[in-house]
């Protein structure tokens, strides 16, 4: 089941782009319909369609008609927060993953959804359409002639592309471990609600994390034992190679958040112990005064010595008043000593 119910994304304006390549030539441009990717669909090069923006069901039925894309791809794409996984639909692989990104300056983390579509000679992704992904060092690839990829197939473009969204998990990571650090020198010196706030965001980031990290493994794992025949044995190597470093990331990541649930466990710890030492300070200010309490009690009695039977003499002397603070000093600092003695101050 999913982490979340499934929600309509919001609407956006869509953007289609092609990039249609072989060894020796690379041809890129924008498309205002899908009408203009069909004569793509039968060359033998290698084609990269790529749909920002998911309000677009006129696109995506055209999709489904011309390159025989399954229904219920289109209906997975189209939903938010779906869990990221690697199914096959009869002549294409379809995969779900998310784009992940944190502000430095806002310490947010931002997530979004990406779709794949794998055909025999093409690869069809889909994204929310929020500024900027993390596909431009693969575009650069393309565009700069590396060998590798532009004489590879569309599997190992979707293995590009995955290994992209992975490179950006561990820049995420980075800057996570980072706000640790900066947390853990403050984590000793104040009480600060504020410290207690950016724990808990963190603790939620570590979630989106998780959620999107550990489903992706059993997806990549799928690609590198494969399970496809889309996925060339040549390219099965790659596909291993991105499934360890997923496994590295997730590895990071459950480390970092036993870090930030020890940090906190610590922080509410550090925050108790300060209470306790200050309720231990207002006791024995108050356990002090108790007897001065009693002993300015028992000479403040309004009454007439004379008329008493039980006579104060204390109540008479020149002294008594000197003799009354003394009393109380004595008695202040005889229990200052015990107390020191048997260590509770």
């Amino acid at each position: 089941m999913n982490a979340h119910p499934p929600r309509k994304t919001t609407a956006s304006p869509v953007r289609i782009t092609v990039m249609d390549y072989d060894g020796s030539s690379l041809r890129e441009h924008d498309v205002k319909d899908v009408e203009e990717c069909v004569p793509y669909r039968d060359k033998p090069t290698v084609t990269w369609i790529n749909v920002e923006g998911l309000d677009c069901p006129d696109v995506l039925a055209r999709l489904e008609e011309a390159y025989g894309v399954h229904h219920l791809m289109l209906e997975d794409i189209t939903q938010a927060h779906q869990r990221p996984r690697m199914v096959e639909y009869g002549s294409h692989v379809f995969v779900l993953a998310r784009m992940l990104s944190r502000d430095r300056k806002e310490s947010r983390l931002q997530e979004e959804q990406v779709s794949f579509i794998l055909g025999n000679n093409f690869l069809i992704t889909f994204q929310e359409g929020r500024e900027g992904d993390v596909f431009d060092p693969v575009r650069r690839r393309l565009r700069s002639g590396y060998a590798r990829l532009r004489e590879a197939g569309a599997d190992y473009l979707l293995h590009a592309l995955l290994a992209a969204l992975v490179e950006r998990y561990f820049d995420v990571i980075d800057v996570i471990g980072e706000d640790l650090q900066a947390m853990d020198t403050l984590l000793f010196q104040k009480t600060d609600p504020g410290l207690l706030k950016r724990m808990s965001r963190l603790k939620k980031d570590f979630l989106t994390l998780r959620r999107s990290v550990w489903p992706l493994r059993e997806a990549v794992h799928s690609l590198a034992r494969g399970e496809s025949v889309l996925v060339r044995p040549a390219t099965e190597v790659y596909f291993r190679d991105l499934y360890n470093n997923v496994i590295q990331a997730a590895d990071k990541i459950e480390v970092l958040r036993d870090t930030a649930s020890g940090m906190l466990e610590i922080y509410l710890s550090t925050v108790s112990y300060r209470t306790n030492e200050v309720m231990k300070v207002l006791t024995i200010i108050a356990t002090i005064f108790m007897p001065l309490t009693f002993i300015a009690g028992v000479y403040g009695m309004n009454f007439n010595p004379h008329a008493s039977p039980f006579n104060m003499p204390e109540l008479l002397w020149p002294f008594g008043y000197i003799w009354a603070l003394g009393l109380m000093s004595a008695v202040a600092a005889g229990m200052l000593v015990y107390f020191r003695k048997r260590r509770w101050l």
